[in-house]
């Protein structure tokens, strides 16, 4: 390998960064980084990314040795910059902190020893090193071209060079001020002494090194001086890799990231990112360094990192749609077609994808007087075997740009809220959040739902209504925001749901944590002839063609998906005073109707009301809409009774199909008759009556008196107050 000429490559990267020019759409010449820099140097702006595309272009064998040699480079990039600045200063700053006083009252003291003194030259020691001096920072971002690495491909081979990785924040620490330049001062002669440092532990210098203590043989001590000193805000990231990125066999592996200045607070723990850095091996001092060993640790200084989405390889960026596709998706039928474009793999399920899609959108919080109303929606899938319960959970796994995917026996109480753990830089206990804190603002798909532990399942009540956790463990009492969506997906307890028995029996989950749900579906896998075929053939031609068959209608991409429901979040309906009596008659009807029902098919209580209004606010978001109207809440009853109605369904086709409406009523009436010996009639109000109270209404009532007589088994009089039976 060839040396390289520093002292050439900085003249180089000198004349990048004043002659380094892009065509402006007027046709002027527009210099990136001389107004960059000008802006520095005015405190506008208190760091420089260098995009190594435009150095490149200036000199693609320095911008390749820039890749091999990185932490080299950015040294002497700052070095540049730093000698550059004085040459784009055009106006003084007015705003200025401790540090700039104390550089100032510094360089008033040389000049004065250096009148005293013309001839003295300064100590190595007891110069201003440039790290102090300098208030700005550097940073590289990588060529277009180059690939992310997996982590565990990022080997010492990568030492010093410019490395780009893809993962998942898995931990992050508080922001704490790091020394990066140390001020001593001695006690004898008053001389200053700096240390720069590079490692996150030093060993601090103890005796002067100054001409006028080793002279005398005063001895004199050093002490650290933290006003004259620099800090820079620091930040450590864990970085897990993507799980499709693990071999088999393997268990995913994670990197350390050190965040600095201005690339701190950029991520939490669950964000998907890509981070840019200069793969380094960490330096350790005295006591740690023998404690050490003979082993080496690594980390990646972190030049840049951007939020990605989870699957797609493009960024976060939360762009605006444009008036052409938000009417491309506002058309007539965009509920339906946004909730068929949603798993179009998976055949049939409309009503539980209709159900999904409210689940992402979500409801509106309400905080009325300090109380918390959840406007998350909380969904359950109960089902047979085979019925494409998991992977629709996969499906919104994917689709949610913040989310946690887990199953009931591989997680515990602890993993799903949070674990008490010793910090490996401060030594202190801190909390690492579990799958919920990690799914905040965002859903938790828990698959396996009925195979999880009791004592695990109890972790989860507080989060489904409050949304927080609440921690009193190891001396730390606090409570974690968790506003996540659950959607479960569950097996009934005999492997297949059982008609004979009730739904309790079938589920066996707790009436506490059922009621958290506002829907429940039951997925049943019954043998249907036309129903058979139709999945068959959608199953095979999937197989065939690896995508989904042809629909009336070309399904919506995901990204256009994923910035729609993001536009919705962003409106926050109310409910109009006009519907408040519409909501509150359909919500006494419910209760009455499950007053009337047979004991152990469902619960309805306040949860359902709360859940009517969750959805109803969820579908006027959906139409970009500021106020509920009549069909939201139409359609929100008509979701809540389908899954009402897959569960009572169930229970009530044990052997044959389910008895109509009409037959019921019918028989209500002829009970009535039976009862009298030769006369064969009865008044038609009390039958009328008889009919309302058992549950049915007047419409009911009149179509299957209407029905039999056609079928000549009963005859009306003209007056419409006798009934007849023939």
């Amino acid at each position: 390998m060839d040396t390289r000429n520093y002292e050439e490559d900085q003249g180089k990267l000198k004349a990048f960064l004043e002659e380094f020019y892009k065509d402006a759409p007027d046709g002027s010449k527009h210099f990136v980084y001389s107004k960059q820099m000008t802006r520095l140097a005015h405190r506008e702006q208190s760091s420089l990314t260098i995009d190594l595309d435009d150095l490149e272009t200036f000199d693609s064998d320095l911008m390749e040795a820039m890749l091999n040699n990185a932490k080299r480079y950015s040294d002497l990039f700052a070095h540049v910059i730093y000698e550059l600045l004085p040459h784009y200063k055009e106006k003084e700053t007015v705003a200025k902190d401790p540090l700039d006083v104390y550089i100032e009252h510094r360089i008033l003291m040389e000049q004065r020893l250096r009148q005293n003194n013309p001839n003295e030259t300064r100590d190595d020691h007891n110069r201003y090193p440039e790290e102090l001096m300098r208030r700005f920072e550097v940073y590289f971002k990588a060529p277009s071209l180059q690939k992310a690495q997996v982590i565990r491909d990022i080997k010492a081979d990568s030492i010093g060079k410019l490395v780009t990785l893809k993962g998942i924040v898995t931990r992050s620490t508080e922001v704490k001020p790091m020394i990066t330049v140390a001020t001593y001062t001695c006690d004898q002669c008053g001389a200053e002494t700096y240390q720069p440092i590079a490692s996150p532990t030093f060993m601090p210098l103890m005796m002067c090194p100054s001409q006028d203590c080793q002279t005398n043989r005063s001895g004199g001590r050093l002490y650290l001086q933290t006003r004259g000193s620099k800090f820079v805000k620091f930040q450590e990231l864990k970085v897990q890799e993507h799980s499709d990125q693990v071999p088999v066999g393997n268990i995913p592996r994670s990197i350390t990231v050190w965040a600095r200045g201005e690339n701190t607070r950029l991520s939490q723990p669950g964000d998907h990112v890509s981070i840019t850095g200069i793969f380094l091996p960490l330096h350790r001092a005295g006591f740690k360094q023998i404690t050490q060993g003979l082993l080496s640790e690594t980390y990646v200084e972190a030049h840049r990192l951007v939020i990605m989405n989870k699957t797609e390889d493009d960024e976060m960026l939360g762009e605006e749609l444009s008036p052409e596709e938000i009417a491309q998706l506002a058309e007539d039928d965009f509920y339906e077609k946004l909730a068929c474009s949603i798993a179009p793999e998976i055949y049939g399920h409309e009503d539980v994808k209709k159900a999904l899609l409210l689940l992402l959108v979500g409801g509106v919080d309400n905080n009325p007087c300090g109380m918390k109303i959840r406007g998350n929606i909380n969904i359950c899938l109960m089902g047979d075997p085979g019925v494409a319960k998991s992977q629709l959970l996969g499906y919104i796994d994917r689709l949610s740009p913040r989310s946690q995917y887990t199953t009931g026996r591989g997680s515990s109480g602890v993993g799903l809220t949070a674990a008490v753990l010793k910090d490996p830089i401060t030594g202190e206990m801190t909390l690492e959040g579990g799958a919920l804190v990690l799914a905040d603002g965002g859903v938790c798909c828990i698959d396996e739902f009925d195979k999880m532990m009791d004592a695990d399942r109890t972790a989860i009540h507080e989060v489904m209504e409050q949304q927080t956790i609440s921690i009193a463990k190891a001396g730390i009492i606090t409570t974690l925001n968790a506003r996540v969506s659950i959607l479960a997906a569950a097996n009934p307890v005999y492997g297949r749901y059982n008609p004979k028995k009730t739904i309790e029996q079938n589920i066996q989950l707790p009436a506490a944590l059922l009621s958290r749900f506002d829907l429940l579906w039951l997925i049943q896998d019954k043998p249907d002839k036309d129903n058979d075929l139709r999945l068959a053939q959608h199953i095979t031609y999937v197989h065939q063609h690896n995508q989904n068959p042809p629909l009336q209608f070309s399904p919506i991409d995901m990204k256009l998906m994923r910035r729609y429901i993001a536009l919705c979040k962003k409106k926050q309906p109310v409910v109009p005073e006009n519907l408040t009596d519409f909501i509150v008659g359909a919500y006494v009807e419910m209760r009455k109707e499950a007053r009337n029902e047979a004991p152990g098919t469902c619960y309805t209580s306040a949860r359902t009301l709360l859940a009517i209004l969750r959805i109803s606010t969820a579908l006027a978001r959906l139409r970009l809409g500021d106020r509920v109207e009549k069909e939201d809440v139409n359609e929100a009853m008509r979701l809540m009774e389908m899954s009402k109605d897959s569960l009572v369904r169930g229970r009530h086709e044990e052997t044959g199909r389910r008895v109509r409406t009409t037959d019921q009523i019918y028989n209500l009436v002829r009970e009535m008759v039976s009862s009298a010996d030769a006369v064969q009639s009865v008044k038609l109000a009390d039958a009328r009556d008889r009919c309302v109270a058992r549950g049915f209404t007047m419409d009911q009532f009149d179509e299957a008196m209407e029905e039999y007589e056609e079928l000549n088994v009963l005859q009306i009089n003209q007056g419409r107050t006798k009934i007849t039976f023939v």
